[in-house]
Formats: structure tokens, C-alpha cells, sequence
């Protein structure tokens, strides 16, 4: 009876589980969807699908798919890290896009050694991510930012390929130091001292690798850094694969065009003839002039073809045991001269694993890039074209007569005329015509009577094409290992360490034929090459405690790290003598003009750092830093250097202003700190060092086998004797140090406020800072005896730089994707002044050298109470006389009466009180999208930068018919000599004020007259881009015309020749037109 009952209870308990299973089914819905990337269509993995107002959810799985049983009419939550959460009421067959958050990726941003919430921050820090839809030619990691960051100047000198950068933030904060900010790339502090063979320190990050760009620009900010940030830091971080996410692809390919905006107008042929003859010269002055109407800058020049490919692979694994996000990419760029002969190849690689292991305790990061690189350089004829004269012809099948139709004679050698014949321009000059001379010695200028002829004048650049070639390769490899591990049992407590290396290898080789004009009749081969690594090592502890109740947070990290640099260089080259040679001092066969050098050197940096954060109430932030670091480069007793900082924050938002809606963000900065400088010092220069003579003054007559040789002339090399025939050696000599070196400390303060208003969609900041650096670096002038040189490296003084930095972002119109237009613009005040300079010496020579020749006149100087590079040169007037005719004059700077007066001389030039830097510096972007169109453009200006036109200066003397033609051959005049109002009569005259007296100085050329007003408008790019999505494929076509314009009032090529203010002719930049392609599937 029981066992029945049993049975009665069971069926009778099943039956109504199975009822209320029913009941329960009948009042839930089962709906499924889709999770996709809406940028590119790709399934997100992992995505939280989650029932509002209840723990029901799932994720989505490797496909991006989802399904979840949910209550009728139940609001659906799908969220993923990094894009905005979306909320939807949940269907069937369910397709959600999710868009990247922009404001929660811009949230946190990196800082040294760490990462902090971007409204947490105390210090000027600026980050960016680089914005794929308004960019021009991107070649290097700079080209990302120009223009794009208050306080941040970049400066490029030309167009070559692959040219350099100057980069400085908030002006220069040194004299001889290194002025360049401290490069962190993904966690390891990158050295400033370049490879052999590439121009340009960044050329390893590919830019389509980098994810942002954070610039760090106070000492609150950059003082953990110690020594090495003086300058500011730039942390470049590169992209990385998402946990859990799909292998996506990404295909990025451009091709360009580019050809030179502008060139200065030269005379032509028929322009030339006319001008040398209408001089009244005779017929034997123009002797050498010739009968072609060569275009030379056509000839130089050309339509650069380039291209650039990337492919990138990156996505997540995610299983049990681990959880890795990875990225991999390989890179390919050519990127062709303006200038015939001139290429620069790299291809690029990095990977990058980010595991986490032990419930994301334990997280792995490593990273690895390669560069290799490959230029190919023009001989030197960027500017060939201003100078070459066009009446010559370009090969030796051209008209070899002069305009009286004489064969023309390149000199008498023991009675025998040598005329220039097709016959020893194809043997001896491959074919080119060249304007040649010869000597009185009978074996001829190399001492060989079957080679005569030697370059008498300007050289062909076509045949210095052919004939000279200048090539290098070089190689970098970058990689680190972090590991970040938080304490099980107490997790407040974060243990990291990072090991990094940077090692890079360089060779140039220089390769001239001995048909060509340089090395002519021995040739030349040489090489240089350097081999440097950077070690370093780091680690850390950080506590972090969060009091959620009482609204406190408390972090304090205490680190060490430890740095060893490394380079070695060799140098070797030689020519070779033909077999023919009969001079004495090498041998038929051998080798000509050999040499070698090689050197080593390495400094190793030694720190102890920590860092203390308070934020309390969600208002008040305190920061506070601290530095020691130990360098090898000075001695025991100056050897360690404190650089302390310390930074307060105040959220009025989160105070007062906490109900305001139409204000999101405003916080108050002042910051404080001290950073160092020891780069550009020589890492010997605290002890003595030897090295070997070079120069005539310096070898003696007594020394082993090691004698001298000098280039006396025509490339006649001979072993060098004293006036009494003795023979000369080179020897060892001492080089000037100084144990009394110390550190470069600047101090700055700094004031800021960060503002941002309707929902964000006007953001911006406003900065003041005063730097003010003291136990200045520069090689000054000692007394004698008291060192081995003259010129001894010193702490020499102090300097100020002083500025304020504005930057706005607007989004000035959402309409969603029917219409958005976006906007930003930053401006820099920045004013520079040396303080004090100690010793005797008043002024020291600055970094620019100008005027006919380029030697020994430097035009800019280092003086108390003036800019950095102040130019220093005669002031100069133009006047009228009462017959009209105008005459320009050099003002005398003494007054009637004093000594001096009626003399011009060095005690009448002047300062300019004017600077090669821009004291104020601009950028403007803006975007406009529409559906699927976009079309970006981007402006930078630089106000009140001077440029000293040496072009012109130069070739100003040329005017003179006796120095045009001063080898007899003539060499071409820039159309610009004659705007110039002192050309009169195929001369050049330079008189007094009163226009009656004609001043002898043979300065004129370094007058205050080619001074300009270089400030300029330019015009970065024009991007017009179309995305589209289709399948399982999206992407992006786009069109960009980089440089198209610049709006300047300076006379010369270009207005922007980087920071050191002296126009030599610069390699131009191209206006270049770019069609691109980027696809991700």
C-alpha cells in the first residue's frame, strides 16, 4: 500500500513540474541575433547580451551569434569593451552594430609608467589618435601629428625621401645639448642618437602600426622620466589585437605623384649670352661661352611614382587557460625623389601578444619590430640647376664650339693645345661634356700623360648621376617583454617588469667612378658604418587602494631601471691609381688616398623613481614625483642628478558646477617640477681622451710609419714635410675635458584648465608655462694653458622659454550619418631668452653659418637678453640720391665723431632681435561626413619666423661678369639677383650713407637685406574618402593631395626649412597626390 502511495506522489509530482515547465515556456520568448563591428562588419566576440533588470545574459560566440530566452517585451542590453553599449527590445533575428566609444577609449591615457584616467590627470598631457580620415602622405610617425598639438613643433628641412624632423615642444631648452623630446614606443625609452644611414630616428614605426600618439609637456608630467625628458616625452603606443575577438585582415595600399609646387626662375641660355655680352667684355672673356639652352632643372628633376603596402592580422584567443589577443603586420614603402636618383625603400614589421593567464592576474606583453631600409641619395645637384650654365651642352655629341664657332681649348701643357673633343669626353668623361682644364705639368694634373684633362668648373649634374653613387642600409630591431602581475590575495598590489631592446646597424657606401668629377682619374669606394644597442631594464611596485565610501584614492609605485647604451663606428675608403700612374707617391695599381678610422663609446644610466596619487571626493588630485639618476658621462663627483615634481588638480565640475549640464569637465592644473639633460655631451668629455691629428698645423716630424698625406692639388696627393723637407706624422692628442660638468636642470611651472561643454561636443584646454634652465651645455673659449683645447665643454649660463597653449575640438553640427562636421585648432605663444652667461664671453656663436662660402660667418649668436640663434649681422638701408638713381648702403653704427665712425666693421652689426623659430605657431583640422563621403583638410601656420635667404646671398657676387666667369667658364645667375636694387652696371656696388663713398667689405653678404619675414600658411592636405561595406568586406577609397599651397611673403623656394634659419637651396617639396585604397574583411 505504501509503495502505491509512492507511486501515486511521483506521478502526481511530475505531472505538475511538467505543468509549471509549460506555464513557465509558454511565458518566455527565445530570440537570437547578430553582434557586428559597425565600423567594419566584423563579429564580435564575446559581447555581453544581458536582460535588463535581470542576471539572464549570454555572449556572443566565435561568429558574433547569440541566442537568450527572455520575457515578452524584455529590453535587451549588448555591451563590449571599447564601444557603446546599446539598448535594444529584444526580437527575433536581431542585428546589432556596435560603434566604437571614443570618449571611453579616450578616457584613460598613458603616462610614464603607467596609465591614468584622462580626467584624473594633473599634468599637460595631450592624446591623440591619429585620424585615418584626414591625413595626408605618411611616411613617418611625425607626419601623424604635425601641426595636430599645441606646443608641439615639427619641422622638416626639404623633401628628400625619408627626411627627418625636428621636433621640439615648447621651444629649445638647451644651447648644445640635445634639444630633442624622449621617444617611448610601447614601453621602451628610445635613444636620440640615430642610425647610419637614415635621417630619420622614426623611421622604424610604421604609421599605419600606431593606435595613439600621448605627448607629455610639463615636469609634473615628464619628471619620472628624470634626465632623459627635459625636452618632453612622446609615448607612441601600437595597436593591438581585442580578447576574444575574430582574426580580421586589414589591407591598406596608396599609390602617389608628386612634382616639385615651386622653383626659382634662373636665366636661360639665350638670356645668359645676352647678358655676358652686352658687358662689353671681348671676345677672349667669352671664350667659354657656349651655343645650348639646356633646362637644367628639367633635367634634374622628375613626377615621383611612390607607393606604400600594408597588411595587418589581429584577434584574440580565448580559451580556458588563456586569453591572448595578438596582432601581426608587415609593411612595404617606396617612396621616390623629386630629384632623379634619389629613393628610399623600408619594409616593416612588428608583432605583438598580450596573454593574460591566472584569471587576468598575470598579464604578458610582447612586443617586436623590424625595420629594414635601403636610400638611395642624389649627389648633391638638388640645387645644381641655379648655378650650372645652360650654354653647355649635356653629352659630348652636343655642339663642342663656342658662339664664335671655335673648338675650345681647355689650356696649353708644354706648347700642345688640348681641345675638348668627343674623343676624351667619351674616354675619360663617359660621354658627358664636361667644362675642363689642364696643367703646366707635362704628365699632366694626376701625373699620368694619358689623362690630361681635369674638371676646370661647375660639373655636369647629369654625369655626377651616372657616375657618383651614395647609397645605405640599415637595419633596427626593437622588442620588449612586460610582465604586469597583480597579487593573488592582494590585489591592490601590481608587480611589473619590462626588458627591452633597441639594436640597429648602418652602412653608407660612397662610390664614385674614376670617369665621374668626384674622385676623377683614381675613383673612390668608401664605407661607413655604425653598429649601436640600447639595453634597458625596469621594474616596479604599485599599491593602489580605492575607499569607495568615503570617496579617497590612494596609489604610490617605487621603481628602479637601469639603461646601457652602446655604439661602434667604422669608417674606410680608398681610390684606386690606374696602371698607368706615374707619381711617387703610391703605386700603379694601388691604392689611392686610403684612410681608417674606428671608434667606440657607451654610457650607461642608472634610476630610482616613485610616484604618490591622492584623489579625494572625486575633486582633489595630488601628484608627486621623484627622480635620481646616475650617468656615466660625468664624473663621481657630479654623477647623480634629483628630479623631483609635484602636481595639484581640482574637478570644479565636481564641486559648485556639479548640476550644471551644459559643463562636463573643468579642472584646474598647476604643476611644478625639475628635469635634467646630459645628451649631446660626449660620454668621455668629464676625463681625458686622445685622438689622432688631422690637418697640417697638427702632425710633427717624428712618428713610426703613420706619415701624412695631403690633397695639395688637382688631386695630387703628397706626403707632407715641414720647410726644412722633413717628413711629418700624425700622432695622438689630447682631447679637452672638463670633471666640473654637471647636469642641465630645467625647472618649469605650470598653470592649466581643461574645459568641455554640451555633452562634450566642445572640448579644449588653455596652458601657461615658464621653463627656466640653468648649468646651460656649450663648448666655450678657454684661457690658454688651461686645458688641451681651446674650446672646453662647459656649464655656460641659463635660459628662459615662457608660453601659452590653447587647443579647442568642436563637433559643430551630429546629424548622425546624414551630416557631421568636425573642427579643431590649436595655437602657441613661445618666447625664448638666454639669461645669464658666464665668463668673460658677451655672446657665443649660434648653429647658423651664412654667406659666400659658408665660412667663418656665423650670422646668429647665443647673447644675454636674446632668443636662442638671434641673428647677428649689418643692418643695411636703400636710399635715393637727388638724380633718382637709387643705391642700397650699410648704416655705420658709430656716430660722427666717435672712434670708429666712416669704417664699417664688425663693431656695426647688430642684433635683429628675430629668430629662425616661429614665436607663434598654428593648426587647423576639419572634417566634413556625409553618409559615406568624408572629406578632411588640415592647415599649419608659423607667424614671425625669419629666414636669412643665402641663396641669393651667395650668388650675388656673380653678378660681377668678373666672378661669373671667374674660371673662364661662366656659371647661371637666379633671375632674383637682379630684383635686387644695388645691381647696377654688371657690378656690385656698396656705398656709405650718403651714397657718395664706395665701402670695401667683403661682408656684404651677410647684411640684414636678405633677411626675411618667413611666415607662412601651408596647407598640409585635402582627403576626399568613400567607405563601403559589402558581404563580409568594408573599407574605405580616398584621394589626398598633400601640399598644395603655402601662402608666404618670403622670396625664396620654400619659407619652412626647418629651425636653423639659413636657406642653402633645400631639396623642395613636392605637392603630391595620393590615391588610396584600405579594405578589412
Amino acid at each position: 500500500m505504501k509503495k502505491n502511495n509512492f507511486n501515486i506522489f511521483r506521478s502526481f509530482s511530475l505531472a505538475l513540474l511538467l505543468m509549471l515547465g509549460s506555464v513557465a515556456a509558454f511565458a518566455q520568448n527565445v530570440v537570437n541575433g547578430t553582434v557586428t563591428d559597425a565600423a567594419n562588419g566584423e563579429a564580435i566576440i564575446g559581447a555581453s547580451v544581458l536582460e535588463i533588470g535581470t542576471t539572464n545574459g549570454t555572449i556572443t560566440d566565435f561568429d558574433g551569434n547569440f541566442t537568450l530566452m527572455v520575457k515578452p517585451g524584455a529590453k535587451l542590453a549588448i555591451s563590449y569593451m571599447g564601444y557603446k553599449t546599446q539598448e535594444l527590445t529584444a526580437a527575433q533575428n536581431m542585428v546589432v552594430r556596435l560603434g566604437e566609444d571614443s570618449e571611453l577609449l579616450e578616457e584613460v591615457v598613458v603616462v610614464g609608467y603607467g596609465v591614468v584616467k584622462k580626467n584624473d590627470a594633473t599634468g599637460s598631457v595631450t592624446a591623440i589618435k591619429p585620424d585615418d580620415m584626414n591625413k595626408g602622405l605618411q611616411t613617418t610617425a611625425q607626419d601623424m601629428i604635425q601641426g595636430k598639438i599645441a606646443g608641439v613643433n615639427i619641422a622638416t628641412s626639404g623633401g628628400k625621401p625619408g627626411e627627418g624632423a625636428t621636433i621640439r615642444i615648447r621651444g629649445g631648452s638647451s644651447l648644445n645639448a640635445s634639444n630633442d623630446p624622449l621617444i617611448v614606443i610601447d614601453g621602451l625609452a628610445m635613444d636620440n642618437n640615430g642610425i647610419q644611414g637614415v635621417s630619420n630616428p622614426l623611421s622604424l614605426v610604421n604609421p599605419a602600426d600606431i593606435e595613439t600618439f600621448t605627448v607629455l609637456k610639463d615636469a609634473s608630467a615628464t619628471a619620472i622620466y628624470g634626465s632623459r625628458a627635459s625636452n618632453g616625452v612622446i609615448i607612441i603606443t601600437t595597436k593591438k589585437g581585442k580578447a576574444g575577438q575574430k582574426m580580421k585582415v586589414t589591407y591598406d595600399a596608396n599609390v602617389s605623384f608628386g612634382s616639385v609646387l615651386k622653383h626659382l626662375d634662373v636665366l636661360t641660355g639665350d638670356e645668359l649670352r645676352a647678358y655676358a655680352t652686352g658687358a662689353g667684355q671681348s671676345a677672349k672673356s667669352n671664350y667659354y661661352l657656349m651655343n645650348d639652352n639646356v633646362d637644367w632643372f628639367d633635367q634634374i628633376y622628375r613626377t615621383a611614382i611612390s607607393t606604400d603596402h600594408n597588411i595587418s592580422l589581429m584577434g584574440g584567443v580565448k580559451n580556458n587557460v588563456v586569453d591572448m589577443p595578438y596582432r601581426a603586420s608587415v609593411g612595404y614603402t617606396l617612396n621616390n625623389g623629386a630629384v632623379k636618383g634619389s629613393q628610399m625603400q623600408r619594409v616593416t614589421a612588428s608583432l605583438n601578444l598580450n596573454p593574460s593567464f591566472l584569471d587576468n592576474h598575470l598579464i604578458i606583453n610582447f612586443n617586436a619590430k623590424g625595420m629594414y631600409i635601403h636610400n638611395d641619395y642624389e649627389p648633391g645637384i638638388a640645387g645644381a640647376y641655379l648655378d650650372k650654365d645652360p650654354t653647355q651642352p649635356i653629352y659630348s655629341s652636343g655642339d663642342l664650339t663656342n658662339i664664335y664657332g671655335e673648338q675650345i681649348s681647355a689650356g696649353v701643357t708644354d706648347g700642345k693645345n688640348y681641345y675638348i673633343t668627343k674623343e676624351e669626353l667619351d674616354t675619360h668623361w663617359g660621354g658627358f661634356f664636361q667644362p675642363l682644364g689642364t696643367s703646366s705639368n707635362a704628365n699632366g694634373p694626376f701625373l699620368d700623360p694619358n689623362w690630361m684633362y681635369s674638371l676646370k668648373s661647375g660639373a655636369n649634374p647629369l654625369a655626377q648621376l651616372a657616375h657618383q653613387s651614395n647609397t645605405s642600409d640599415a637595419g633596427q630591431f626593437v622588442g620588449n617583454l612586460e610582465a604586469t602581475y597583480k597579487v593573488h590575495g592582494f590585489e591592490d598590489l601590481i608587480l611589473h617588469a619590462n626588458f627591452g631592446a633597441d639594436y640597429s646597424f648602418g652602412k653608407s657606401v660612397n662610390n664614385n667612378s674614376m670617369f665621374g668629377t668626384a674622385n676623377h682619374y683614381t675613383g673612390w669606394y668608401g664605407e661607413e658604418q655604425k653598429m649601436k644597442y640600447n639595453l634597458q631594464f625596469n621594474c616596479y611596485a604599485q599599491y593602489t587602494h580605492d575607499w569607495e565610501k568615503e570617496q579617497q584614492h590612494f596609489d604610490i609605485m617605487a621603481g628602479y631601471e637601469w639603461q646601457h647604451f652602446y655604439n661602434e663606428y667604422l669608417s674606410w675608403g680608398n681610390g684606386i691609381y690606374p696602371s698607368t700612374y706615374q707619381g711617387t707617391t703610391g703605386v700603379p695599381g694601388g691604392p689611392a688616398n686610403a684612410f681608417e678610422a674606428d671608434g667606440i663609446g657607451e654610457n650607461y644610466l642608472v634610476s630610482f623613481f616613485g610616484r604618490l596619487n591622492y584623489i579625494g571626493w572625486n575633486q582633489l588630485m595630488i601628484t608627486a614625483t621623484l627622480r635620481a639618476d646616475g650617468s656615466s658621462r660625468f664624473s663621481p663627483d657630479h654623477r647623480w642628478g634629483l628630479f623631483p615634481s609635484v602636481a595639484l588638480g581640482w574637478k570644479i565640475k565636481e564641486t559648485f558646477l556639479k548640476d550644471v549640464n551644459e559643463i562636463d569637465d573643468l579642472k584646474l592644473r598647476l604643476g611644478y617640477g625639475i628635469t635634467g639633460q646630459q645628451d649631446g655631451i660626449g660620454d668621455y668629455s668629464y676625463m681625458p681622451t686622445y685622438s689622432q691629428t688631422t690637418g697640417h698645423t697638427s702632425y710633427y716630424p717624428v712618428g713610426g710609419d703613420n706619415y701624412a698625406t695631403e690633397d695639395f692639388n688637382a688631386n695630387i696627393v703628397e706626403i707632407v714635410k715641414d720647410s726644412e723637407g722633413n717628413i711629418l706624422f700624425i700622432s695622438d692628442r689630447p682631447n679637452a675635458f672638463n670633471d666640473k660638468l654637471t647636469w642641465e636642470k630645467t625647472t618649469t611651472y605650470n598653470a592649466g584648465i581643461d574645459f568641455a561643454f554640451l555633452n562634450n561636443r566642445i572640448s579644449g584646454s588653455l596652458d601657461y608655462y615658464f621653463r627656466n634652465t640653468t648649468d646651460l651645455l656649450n663648448n666655450v673659449n678657454v684661457a690658454m694653458g688651461t686645458n688641451f683645447r681651446k674650446r672646453v665643454m662647459s656649464n655656460v649660463g641659463s635660459l628662459q622659454n615662457q608660453g601659452v597653449e590653447f587647443s579647442i575640438n568642436a563637433v559643430a553640427i551630429d546629424l548622425g550619418k546624414r551630416f557631421k562636421w568636425d573642427l579643431g585648432y590649436n595655437v602657441t605663444w613661445n618666447q625664448n631668452k638666454i639669461t645669464k652667461i658666464n665668463g668673460e664671453e658677451t655672446m657665443i656663436d649660434g648653429n647658423g653659418y651664412a654667406g659666400a662660402g659658408l665660412t667663418g660667418k656665423s650670422i646668429t649668436k647665443f647673447a644675454v637678453g636674446y632668443a636662442t640663434n638671434t641673428f647677428y649681422m649689418y643692418e643695411s638701408g636703400k636710399a635715393t640720391r637727388e638724380d633718382g638713381s637709387q643705391y642700397w648702403y650699410i648704416v655705420d653704427q658709430q656716430a660722427e665723431g666717435e672712434e670708429g665712425y666712416g669704417k664699417i666693421d664688425e663693431t656695426d652689426k647688430v642684433f635683429k632681435n628675430c629668430s629662425p623659430v616661429a614665436p607663434v605657431t598654428m593648426g587647423f583640422q576639419t572634417k566634413f561626413q556625409f553618409y559615406n563621403f568624408d572629406l578632411g583638410l588640415s592647415f599649419r601656420a608659423n607667424i614671425g619666423n625669419y629666414v636669412f635667404n643665402n641663396v641669393i646671398a651667395t650668388r650675388l657676387q656673380n653678378v660681377a661678369i668678373g666672378n661669373l666667369a671667374r674660371d673662364g667658364y661662366y656659371k647661371n645667375l637666379p633671375v632674383d639677383v637682379f630684383n635686387t636694387y644695388y645691381v647696377d652696371n654688371y657690378n656690385m656696388t656698396i656705398y656709405d650713407e650718403s651714397g657718395k663713398n664706395i665701402i670695401g667689405n667683403a661682408e656684404y653678404d651677410i647684411t640684414d637685406r636678405f633677411l626675411e619675414n618667413a611666415s607662412f600658411l601651408r596647407c598640409d592636405n585635402i582627403t576626399l574618402g568613400y567607405s563601403f561595406s559589402k558581404n563580409k568586406i568594408s573599407g574605405r577609397a580616398y584621394c589626398t593631395v598633400s601640399n598644395p599651397f603655402v601662402i608666404t611673403k618670403y622670396s625664396g623656394l620654400d619659407p619652412e626649412i626647418g629651425m636653423g634659419g639659413i636657406d642653402n637651396s633645400i631639396y623642395p617639396r613636392s605637392m603630391t597626390t595620393v590615391l588610396g585604397i584600405n579594405l578589412q574583411f
